[in-house]
């Protein structure tokens, strides 16, 4: 297994430099993120921290996998080993559109295998880059399949959604942008699918001395069943950010990643994540995916277990810290925020 360093994001930082959008930083008001010290004996006061949002949902394609397509491509455009075939990728829809617009940006060749899952905004946008878009089974396991078929029979370039060096560097450039535009960052908090996001960030931040908070939802716990079981295990899917966060299998570049002292794994339940999503529109105008509220969600959860045998439900900031929370991807419907259930 190649193991990802630094080395690999500062070259990925120079490689696509230009040909992303720098991620945007926006300051959360104080108060609005609660805030844990613990003394000996357990009680809890509430103290300032400082919370930023990482708009990245800004991004070319409309999420943080337009860095790792771009790296990708560019790479093996720089080795000359980009085939007359084209590429081909299997996503839950954010990768395929990235890789798609890199596809194009590029001149290549896009065939991108979706679950039926896939929102239907993702496979509309797909289109519009020209990818040839083929929808193949429930979940993202049976897409990477059909990927790999193809790519077998084709002689296309099979890319993946994050299982690859050049995926996970790109997207650690992320990290990169978000430490020079504010000073001091003690803790980054990232959602985590098949760990792509996470592995690229978490070694951008361990350079910095940064510490890593790595989320997911309850029922779509890859990374955290892969370290409590000490290496990369299949886990049942059922989230409500399914479509995005819904890998089976956690990659062994984010095992390794998550290994670090400087690393914490944590989960949300699916209804905090839609509280997540629905507070960022109803006070901030701003529709992300499920997949970027699950962030969110781990430092908004109102009520979180304590104890040495408490599951690793949510994060609270300490004292004074200084905390970046990575809204990933806006490849969403709107209209159930407009207009919620029940309302």
């Amino acid at each position: 297994m190649h193991q990802l360093t630094y080395d690999d994001i500062k070259a990925a930082t120079d490689r696509i430099a230009g040909h992303v959008r720098p991620v945007t930083v926006a300051p959360v008001d104080q108060g609005t993120i609660r805030t844990a010290h613990r003394g000996p004996l357990g009680a809890r006061s509430e103290e300032p921290c400082e919370v930023w949002f990482a708009l990245e949902f800004m991004q070319h394609t409309g999420s943080f996998k337009a860095r790792g397509a771009q790296n990708f491509i560019q790479a093996h455009r720089e080795a000359g080993t980009l085939p007359g075939a084209g590429v081909t990728i299997a996503s839950g829809g954010n990768a395929g559109l990235a890789c798609a617009w890199a596809a194009q940006q590029q001149g290549v060749r896009a065939t991108v295998f979706l679950p039926t899952v896939a929102p239907a905004v993702k496979v509309a946008k797909l289109r519009d880059f020209g990818a040839d878009v083929r929808v193949v089974g429930a979940e993202y396991a049976e897409a990477l399949e059909a990927c790999e078929e193809f790519a077998a029979s084709s002689g296309a370039l099979a890319a993946h959604a994050y299982d690859h060096p050049l995926i996970a560097a790109g997207a650690g450039t992320l990290l990169e942008e978000i430490h020079a535009r504010i000073p001091g960052l003690d803790t980054v908090v990232v959602s985590v699918g098949g760990g792509g996001l996470f592995a690229g960030v978490a070694t951008a931040a361990q350079h910095h001395g940064i510490r890593t908070v790595a989320v997911e939802p309850e029922n779509c716990r890859a990374l955290n069943a892969a370290i409590e079981a000490g290496h990369p295990v299949d886990v049942p899917v059922d989230s409500v950010a399914i479509d995005a966060l819904g890998a089976r299998r956690a990659t062994a570049l984010a095992l390794d990643a998550a290994r670090r002292d400087d690393v914490r794994s944590v989960l949300v339940p699916d209804g905090e994540i839609v509280r997540a999503r629905q507070e960022l529109w109803d006070h901030r105008r701003v529709a992300v995916e499920h997949a970027a509220a699950t962030a969110l969600a781990a430092l908004t959860a109102p009520d979180l277990p304590t104890g040495p045998t408490a599951p690793s439900l949510g994060y609270r900031p300490g004292s004074g810290e200084r905390v970046a929370v990575v809204l990933c991807g806006a490849n969403t419907d709107p209209s159930d925020l407009v207009h919620p259930a029940g309302s």
